[in-house]
Protein backbone atom coordinates (compact mmCIF):
# COMPACT_ATOMS: atom_id res chain seq x y z
CA UNK A 1 0.00 0.00 0.00
CA UNK A 2 3.04 2.20 0.44
CA UNK A 3 2.13 5.91 0.63
CA UNK A 4 -1.15 5.64 -1.23
CA UNK A 5 -3.04 7.66 1.36
CA UNK A 6 -0.42 10.38 1.34
CA UNK A 7 -0.18 10.83 -2.40
CA UNK A 8 -3.32 9.15 -3.69
CA UNK A 9 -5.40 12.32 -3.85
CA UNK A 10 -3.09 13.84 -6.44
CA UNK A 11 -1.83 10.78 -8.29
CA UNK A 12 -3.25 9.79 -11.64
CA UNK A 13 -4.42 6.18 -11.75
CA UNK A 14 -2.39 3.55 -13.48
CA UNK A 15 -3.99 0.70 -15.37
CA UNK A 16 -5.72 -0.76 -12.31
CA UNK A 17 -8.36 -2.42 -14.48
CA UNK A 18 -9.78 0.89 -15.70
CA UNK A 19 -11.62 0.76 -19.03
CA UNK A 20 -10.08 3.03 -21.64
CA UNK A 21 -13.04 5.47 -21.82
CA UNK A 22 -12.94 6.06 -18.06
CA UNK A 23 -9.14 6.37 -18.02
CA UNK A 24 -9.30 8.90 -20.86
CA UNK A 25 -11.98 10.95 -19.09
CA UNK A 26 -9.93 11.05 -15.91
CA UNK A 27 -6.72 12.01 -17.69
CA UNK A 28 -8.38 15.01 -19.34
CA UNK A 29 -8.95 16.56 -15.93
CA UNK A 30 -12.51 17.59 -16.74
CA UNK A 31 -15.91 16.00 -17.05
CA UNK A 32 -17.75 13.58 -14.84
CA UNK A 33 -16.57 10.16 -13.74
CA UNK A 34 -20.24 9.28 -13.29
CA UNK A 35 -21.11 9.29 -16.99
CA UNK A 36 -20.77 6.04 -18.91
CA UNK A 37 -18.76 7.27 -21.90
CA UNK A 38 -18.97 3.90 -23.62
CA UNK A 39 -22.77 4.01 -23.45
CA UNK A 40 -22.71 7.54 -24.89
CA UNK A 41 -20.55 6.31 -27.74
CA UNK A 42 -23.20 3.67 -28.48
CA UNK A 43 -25.84 6.41 -28.45
CA UNK A 44 -23.92 8.26 -31.15
CA UNK A 45 -24.22 5.22 -33.38
CA UNK A 46 -28.03 5.36 -33.16
CA UNK A 47 -28.60 9.13 -32.96
CA UNK A 48 -26.97 12.19 -34.42
CA UNK A 49 -24.21 14.09 -32.63
CA UNK A 50 -26.55 16.85 -31.45
CA UNK A 51 -28.91 14.42 -29.73
CA UNK A 52 -26.05 12.48 -28.14
CA UNK A 53 -24.44 15.70 -26.96
CA UNK A 54 -27.73 16.85 -25.40
CA UNK A 55 -28.01 13.55 -23.51
CA UNK A 56 -24.41 13.77 -22.27
CA UNK A 57 -24.81 17.39 -21.21
CA UNK A 58 -27.85 16.70 -19.06
CA UNK A 59 -26.31 13.58 -17.57
CA UNK A 60 -23.32 15.65 -16.51
CA UNK A 61 -25.68 18.17 -14.89
CA UNK A 62 -27.34 15.46 -12.77
CA UNK A 63 -24.86 16.06 -9.95
CA UNK A 64 -23.60 19.29 -8.46
CA UNK A 65 -20.12 20.50 -9.33
CA UNK A 66 -18.98 20.03 -5.72
CA UNK A 67 -20.20 16.42 -5.66
CA UNK A 68 -18.48 15.64 -8.95
CA UNK A 69 -15.28 17.26 -7.78
CA UNK A 70 -15.27 15.24 -4.56
CA UNK A 71 -16.15 11.98 -6.34
CA UNK A 72 -13.45 12.56 -8.92
CA UNK A 73 -10.81 13.09 -6.23
CA UNK A 74 -12.01 10.01 -4.34
CA UNK A 75 -11.99 7.86 -7.46
CA UNK A 76 -8.47 8.96 -8.39
CA UNK A 77 -7.26 8.04 -4.90
CA UNK A 78 -8.89 4.60 -5.13
CA UNK A 79 -7.54 3.93 -8.63
CA UNK A 80 -4.04 5.04 -7.59
CA UNK A 81 -4.14 2.70 -4.57
CA UNK A 82 -5.19 -0.16 -6.82
CA UNK A 83 -2.40 0.59 -9.27
CA UNK A 84 0.21 0.69 -6.49
CA UNK A 85 -1.01 -2.54 -4.94
CA UNK A 86 -1.75 -4.39 -8.21
CA UNK A 87 -5.49 -4.48 -7.58
CA UNK A 88 -8.37 -4.02 -9.99
CA UNK A 89 -10.25 -0.74 -9.63
CA UNK A 90 -13.20 -1.54 -11.90
CA UNK A 91 -14.99 -3.79 -11.33
CA UNK A 92 -13.67 -3.90 -7.80
CA UNK A 93 -13.43 -6.84 -5.44
CA UNK A 94 -15.48 -6.00 -2.29
CA UNK A 95 -12.67 -7.29 -0.07
CA UNK A 96 -10.23 -4.90 -1.79
CA UNK A 97 -12.59 -2.00 -1.12
CA UNK A 98 -12.96 -3.02 2.53
CA UNK A 99 -9.16 -3.25 2.96
CA UNK A 100 -8.74 0.13 1.25
CA UNK A 101 -11.25 1.80 3.58
CA UNK A 102 -9.75 0.13 6.67
CA UNK A 103 -6.25 1.29 5.70
CA UNK A 104 -7.55 4.79 5.04
CA UNK A 105 -9.23 4.79 8.46
CA UNK A 106 -5.86 4.05 10.10
CA UNK A 107 -3.97 6.68 8.09
CA UNK A 108 -2.74 9.71 10.07
CA UNK A 109 -1.32 13.12 9.27
CA UNK A 110 0.69 15.71 11.15
CA UNK A 111 -1.31 18.71 12.35
CA UNK A 112 -0.07 22.29 12.41
CA UNK A 113 0.45 22.10 16.19
CA UNK A 114 2.75 19.09 15.80
CA UNK A 115 0.21 16.52 16.93
CA UNK A 116 -0.89 13.50 14.92
CA UNK A 117 -4.49 13.26 13.73
CA UNK A 118 -6.59 10.93 11.64
CA UNK A 119 -6.22 11.70 7.94
CA UNK A 120 -9.87 10.94 7.13
CA UNK A 121 -13.04 11.28 9.16
CA UNK A 122 -15.72 8.54 9.08
CA UNK A 123 -17.88 10.88 6.97
CA UNK A 124 -15.07 11.24 4.42
CA UNK A 125 -14.67 7.47 4.27
CA UNK A 126 -18.41 7.11 3.66
CA UNK A 127 -18.03 9.54 0.76
CA UNK A 128 -15.09 7.59 -0.64
CA UNK A 129 -17.23 4.46 -0.63
CA UNK A 130 -20.09 6.37 -2.28
CA UNK A 131 -17.75 7.55 -5.04
CA UNK A 132 -16.63 3.99 -5.78
CA UNK A 133 -20.25 2.86 -5.85
CA UNK A 134 -21.28 5.74 -8.15
CA UNK A 135 -18.61 5.00 -10.75
CA UNK A 136 -19.57 1.33 -10.77
CA UNK A 137 -23.23 2.24 -11.24
CA UNK A 138 -22.31 4.57 -14.10
CA UNK A 139 -20.64 1.64 -15.85
CA UNK A 140 -23.62 -0.66 -15.30
CA UNK A 141 -21.81 -2.67 -12.63
CA UNK A 142 -22.96 -3.82 -9.21
CA UNK A 143 -21.53 -1.61 -6.50
CA UNK A 144 -19.02 -3.51 -4.31
CA UNK A 145 -20.07 -1.36 -1.37
CA UNK A 146 -23.34 -3.32 -1.14
CA UNK A 147 -21.49 -6.35 0.14
CA UNK A 148 -21.52 -7.18 3.85
CA UNK A 149 -17.74 -6.94 4.16
CA UNK A 150 -17.75 -3.28 3.08
CA UNK A 151 -20.86 -2.31 5.04
CA UNK A 152 -19.60 -3.94 8.23
CA UNK A 153 -16.16 -2.37 7.81
CA UNK A 154 -17.69 1.10 7.58
CA UNK A 155 -19.89 0.36 10.57
CA UNK A 156 -16.87 -0.77 12.57
CA UNK A 157 -14.98 2.39 11.62
CA UNK A 158 -17.85 4.58 12.79
CA UNK A 159 -18.13 2.71 16.10
CA UNK A 160 -14.37 2.79 16.73
CA UNK A 161 -14.02 6.44 15.78
CA UNK A 162 -17.00 7.93 17.56
CA UNK A 163 -16.46 11.67 17.69
CA UNK A 164 -18.64 14.68 18.18
CA UNK A 165 -19.30 16.65 15.04
CA UNK A 166 -16.93 19.58 14.83
CA UNK A 167 -19.48 22.36 14.52
CA UNK A 168 -18.24 25.82 13.76
CA UNK A 169 -19.10 28.70 16.04
CA UNK A 170 -22.17 30.70 14.98
CA UNK A 171 -21.75 34.37 14.13
CA UNK A 172 -24.18 36.06 16.51
CA UNK A 173 -25.20 39.70 16.21
CA UNK A 174 -22.41 41.05 18.40
CA UNK A 175 -19.86 38.94 16.50
CA UNK A 176 -21.27 40.18 13.20
CA UNK A 177 -20.75 43.78 14.30
CA UNK A 178 -17.21 42.89 15.35
CA UNK A 179 -16.51 41.46 11.89
CA UNK A 180 -18.02 44.50 10.17
CA UNK A 181 -15.76 46.74 12.24
CA UNK A 182 -12.74 45.01 10.63
CA UNK A 183 -13.69 45.92 7.05
CA UNK A 184 -11.07 47.76 5.00
CA UNK A 185 -11.10 51.53 5.03
CA UNK A 186 -13.39 53.38 2.67
CA UNK A 187 -11.87 55.08 -0.35
CA UNK A 188 -9.83 53.73 -3.22
CA UNK A 189 -8.98 50.87 -3.65
CA UNK A 190 -10.08 49.19 -0.41
CA UNK A 191 -13.58 50.64 -0.55
CA UNK A 192 -14.49 48.09 -3.23
CA UNK A 193 -13.93 45.10 -0.96
CA UNK A 194 -15.49 47.02 1.95
CA UNK A 195 -18.79 47.39 0.13
CA UNK A 196 -18.85 43.87 -1.27
CA UNK A 197 -17.98 42.28 2.05
CA UNK A 198 -20.59 44.34 3.91
CA UNK A 199 -23.34 43.01 1.70
CA UNK A 200 -21.99 39.45 1.77
CA UNK A 201 -21.80 39.27 5.58
CA UNK A 202 -25.21 40.87 6.11
CA UNK A 203 -26.89 38.79 3.41
CA UNK A 204 -25.36 35.55 4.64
CA UNK A 205 -26.43 36.29 8.20
CA UNK A 206 -29.93 37.73 7.68
CA UNK A 207 -30.74 35.36 4.80
CA UNK A 208 -29.34 32.23 6.49
CA UNK A 209 -27.55 31.47 3.23
CA UNK A 210 -25.06 28.72 2.63
CA UNK A 211 -21.68 29.71 1.24
CA UNK A 212 -22.50 28.04 -2.09
CA UNK A 213 -25.74 30.01 -2.30
CA UNK A 214 -23.93 33.30 -1.69
CA UNK A 215 -21.33 32.48 -4.34
CA UNK A 216 -24.02 31.61 -6.91
CA UNK A 217 -26.04 34.84 -6.59
CA UNK A 218 -26.30 37.14 -9.60
CA UNK A 219 -27.71 40.62 -9.95
CA UNK A 220 -30.87 39.14 -11.46
CA UNK A 221 -31.47 37.03 -8.34
CA UNK A 222 -32.02 40.09 -6.11
CA UNK A 223 -35.00 42.39 -6.46
CA UNK A 224 -35.64 45.55 -4.47
CA UNK A 225 -39.23 45.75 -3.25
CA UNK A 226 -41.30 47.18 -0.40
CA UNK A 227 -43.18 45.73 2.54
CA UNK A 228 -46.85 45.90 1.47
CA UNK A 229 -47.91 46.70 5.03
CA UNK A 230 -45.43 49.42 5.97
CA UNK A 231 -43.89 50.52 2.68
CA UNK A 232 -40.39 49.89 4.10
CA UNK A 233 -37.81 48.73 1.51
CA UNK A 234 -36.75 45.11 1.41
CA UNK A 235 -34.87 42.67 -0.81
CA UNK A 236 -36.29 39.52 -2.36
CA UNK A 237 -33.64 36.93 -3.23
CA UNK A 238 -34.41 34.07 -5.60
CA UNK A 239 -32.00 31.26 -4.77
CA UNK A 240 -32.64 29.11 -7.83
CA UNK A 241 -30.73 25.83 -7.51
CA UNK A 242 -29.68 25.03 -3.94
CA UNK A 243 -28.17 22.15 -2.01
CA UNK A 244 -31.59 20.90 -0.88
CA UNK A 245 -33.36 21.85 -4.13
CA UNK A 246 -30.87 20.85 -6.88
CA UNK A 247 -33.44 21.25 -9.66
CA UNK A 248 -34.84 24.60 -8.46
CA UNK A 249 -38.37 23.22 -8.69
CA UNK A 250 -39.42 24.60 -5.29
CA UNK A 251 -38.29 28.12 -6.17
CA UNK A 252 -36.72 28.86 -2.81
CA UNK A 253 -36.31 32.49 -1.86
CA UNK A 254 -35.57 34.63 1.17
CA UNK A 255 -36.51 38.16 2.14
CA UNK A 256 -34.17 40.71 3.71
CA UNK A 257 -36.01 43.59 5.40
CA UNK A 258 -34.66 47.02 6.27
CA UNK A 259 -32.69 46.90 9.51
CA UNK A 260 -32.98 49.35 12.37
CA UNK A 261 -29.45 50.71 11.90
CA UNK A 262 -27.85 51.68 8.58
CA UNK A 263 -24.55 49.90 9.19
CA UNK A 264 -26.31 46.55 9.72
CA UNK A 265 -28.97 47.11 7.05
CA UNK A 266 -28.63 44.65 4.15
CA UNK A 267 -30.82 46.85 1.94
CA UNK A 268 -28.50 49.86 2.44
CA UNK A 269 -25.47 47.63 1.80
CA UNK A 270 -27.13 46.41 -1.38
CA UNK A 271 -27.74 49.99 -2.55
CA UNK A 272 -24.07 50.90 -1.98
CA UNK A 273 -22.77 47.81 -3.76
CA UNK A 274 -25.12 47.93 -6.76
CA UNK A 275 -24.19 51.57 -7.35
CA UNK A 276 -20.53 50.53 -7.47
CA UNK A 277 -21.27 47.64 -9.84
CA UNK A 278 -23.19 50.00 -12.12
CA UNK A 279 -20.34 52.50 -12.24
CA UNK A 280 -17.89 49.70 -12.98
CA UNK A 281 -20.02 48.33 -15.81
CA UNK A 282 -20.54 51.67 -17.53
CA UNK A 283 -17.33 53.53 -16.66
CA UNK A 284 -14.82 50.85 -15.76
CA UNK A 285 -12.17 51.04 -13.06
CA UNK A 286 -11.57 54.77 -13.62
CA UNK A 287 -15.18 55.58 -12.79
CA UNK A 288 -15.06 53.52 -9.60
CA UNK A 289 -11.74 55.09 -8.60
CA UNK A 290 -13.06 58.61 -9.07
CA UNK A 291 -16.19 57.80 -7.07
CA UNK A 292 -14.30 56.23 -4.16
CA UNK A 293 -11.50 58.79 -4.00
CA UNK A 294 -13.73 61.09 -1.95
CA UNK A 295 -16.52 58.84 -0.65
CA UNK A 296 -19.34 60.48 1.33
CA UNK A 297 -19.04 60.03 5.09
CA UNK A 298 -21.11 57.28 6.64
CA UNK A 299 -24.18 58.61 8.42
CA UNK A 300 -26.92 57.33 10.69
CA UNK A 301 -29.48 57.90 7.92
CA UNK A 302 -30.72 55.01 5.79
CA UNK A 303 -30.10 55.44 2.10
CA UNK A 304 -32.19 52.45 1.06
CA UNK A 305 -35.40 54.53 1.06
CA UNK A 306 -34.24 56.75 -1.78
CA UNK A 307 -32.19 54.22 -3.75
CA UNK A 308 -33.27 53.44 -7.32
CA UNK A 309 -31.20 50.68 -8.98
CA UNK A 310 -29.99 51.22 -12.53
CA UNK A 311 -31.97 48.84 -14.72
CA UNK A 312 -29.18 48.82 -17.32
CA UNK A 313 -26.97 46.70 -15.05
CA UNK A 314 -26.31 43.33 -16.68
CA UNK A 315 -28.53 40.83 -14.82
CA UNK A 316 -25.96 38.04 -15.29
CA UNK A 317 -23.31 39.97 -13.35
CA UNK A 318 -22.15 37.99 -10.28
CA UNK A 319 -23.42 39.72 -7.18
CA UNK A 320 -20.23 38.83 -5.35
CA UNK A 321 -17.33 38.86 -7.83
CA UNK A 322 -13.75 38.26 -6.89
CA UNK A 323 -11.91 41.50 -5.99
CA UNK A 324 -8.13 41.88 -5.92
CA UNK A 325 -6.13 44.15 -3.62
CA UNK A 326 -5.97 46.81 -6.32
CA UNK A 327 -9.75 47.20 -6.32
CA UNK A 328 -10.26 45.43 -9.65
CA UNK A 329 -13.43 43.37 -10.05
CA UNK A 330 -13.19 40.02 -11.81
CA UNK A 331 -15.80 38.72 -14.20
CA UNK A 332 -16.01 35.47 -12.25
CA UNK A 333 -17.90 35.10 -8.96
CA UNK A 334 -16.33 34.23 -5.65
CA UNK A 335 -16.18 30.53 -4.88
CA UNK A 336 -17.81 28.95 -1.87
CA UNK A 337 -14.37 28.39 -0.39
CA UNK A 338 -13.56 32.08 -0.85
CA UNK A 339 -16.72 32.95 1.12
CA UNK A 340 -15.55 30.74 3.99
CA UNK A 341 -12.05 32.23 3.81
CA UNK A 342 -13.55 35.72 3.99
CA UNK A 343 -15.36 34.91 7.25
CA UNK A 344 -12.18 33.39 8.67
CA UNK A 345 -10.13 36.39 7.58
CA UNK A 346 -12.38 38.87 9.34
CA UNK A 347 -12.47 36.68 12.44
CA UNK A 348 -8.65 36.69 12.49
CA UNK A 349 -8.56 40.48 12.12
CA UNK A 350 -10.93 40.77 15.08
CA UNK A 351 -8.64 38.69 17.26
CA UNK A 352 -10.84 35.60 17.14
CA UNK A 353 -9.67 32.08 16.36
CA UNK A 354 -10.38 31.65 12.61
CA UNK A 355 -10.42 27.86 13.01
CA UNK A 356 -13.70 28.21 14.94
CA UNK A 357 -15.49 29.93 12.05
CA UNK A 358 -16.51 29.02 8.53
CA UNK A 359 -18.97 30.05 5.86
CA UNK A 360 -21.63 28.06 7.74
CA UNK A 361 -21.13 30.33 10.76
CA UNK A 362 -23.37 32.97 9.14
CA UNK A 363 -26.23 30.52 8.58
CA UNK A 364 -25.81 28.99 12.04
CA UNK A 365 -25.65 32.49 13.51
CA UNK A 366 -29.02 33.39 12.01
CA UNK A 367 -30.74 30.36 13.56
CA UNK A 368 -29.10 30.81 16.95
CA UNK A 369 -29.69 34.58 17.12
CA UNK A 370 -33.29 34.16 15.98
CA UNK A 371 -33.85 31.57 18.71
CA UNK A 372 -32.38 33.94 21.28
CA UNK A 373 -34.77 36.59 20.00
CA UNK A 374 -37.76 34.36 20.61
CA UNK A 375 -38.45 33.20 17.05
CA UNK A 376 -40.50 30.03 16.72
CA UNK A 377 -39.32 26.86 15.02
CA UNK A 378 -41.60 27.59 12.07
CA UNK A 379 -40.25 31.11 11.63
CA UNK A 380 -36.63 29.94 11.71
CA UNK A 381 -37.33 27.07 9.32
CA UNK A 382 -39.07 29.35 6.83
CA UNK A 383 -36.17 31.76 6.37
CA UNK A 384 -33.51 29.05 6.61
CA UNK A 385 -35.43 26.63 4.36
CA UNK A 386 -34.99 23.83 6.86
CA UNK A 387 -37.42 20.96 6.50
CA UNK A 388 -36.38 19.01 9.60
CA UNK A 389 -37.22 20.61 12.98
CA UNK A 390 -34.49 18.55 14.64
CA UNK A 391 -31.85 20.59 12.83
CA UNK A 392 -33.37 23.83 14.12
CA UNK A 393 -33.57 22.42 17.65
CA UNK A 394 -29.79 22.01 17.64
CA UNK A 395 -29.39 25.74 17.22
CA UNK A 396 -32.08 26.49 19.80
CA UNK A 397 -30.29 24.30 22.36
CA UNK A 398 -27.10 26.17 21.59
CA UNK A 399 -28.86 29.51 22.09
CA UNK A 400 -30.35 28.71 25.48
CA UNK A 401 -29.98 25.14 26.81
CA UNK A 402 -32.42 25.87 29.67
CA UNK A 403 -35.39 26.68 27.44
CA UNK A 404 -38.14 24.04 27.77
CA UNK A 405 -35.85 22.01 30.00
CA UNK A 406 -37.31 20.12 32.96
CA UNK A 407 -34.12 20.63 34.96
CA UNK A 408 -35.43 24.11 35.85
CA UNK A 409 -38.40 22.44 37.63
CA UNK A 410 -36.38 20.22 39.97
CA UNK A 411 -36.42 22.65 42.88
CA UNK A 412 -32.73 22.29 43.65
Amino acid sequence: MKDAFRIGEQAEPGSGGLPEPVRAALSRGTGSVLVDTAALAAVRERFDDGQAEALGRYLRQSQSANTLRAYRSDWLAWAAWCADDDRRALPADPVDVAVYLAAAADATRAAADGSTRWAFSPATLDRKAAAIAAVHAAQGLTAPTRSDVVRLTLRGIRRARRTHQNRKRPVLLDTLETLLAERPADGWPTGVARRRDSLLLLTGFAGALRRSELAALTVAAVRADADPRTGEPLLLIDLGVTKTDPTGIHHQHVVLPRARRPHTCPVCAYADWVDLLTRHQHGGVDSVRAWLTTPPPETTVHRCHSHRPDLRLDPNTPLFPAVDRHGHLAHRPMTGRAVADLVKRYAHRAGLDPALFSGHSLRAGFATQAALGGATDREIMRQGRWTNPRMVHRYIRTANPLDDNAVTKLGL
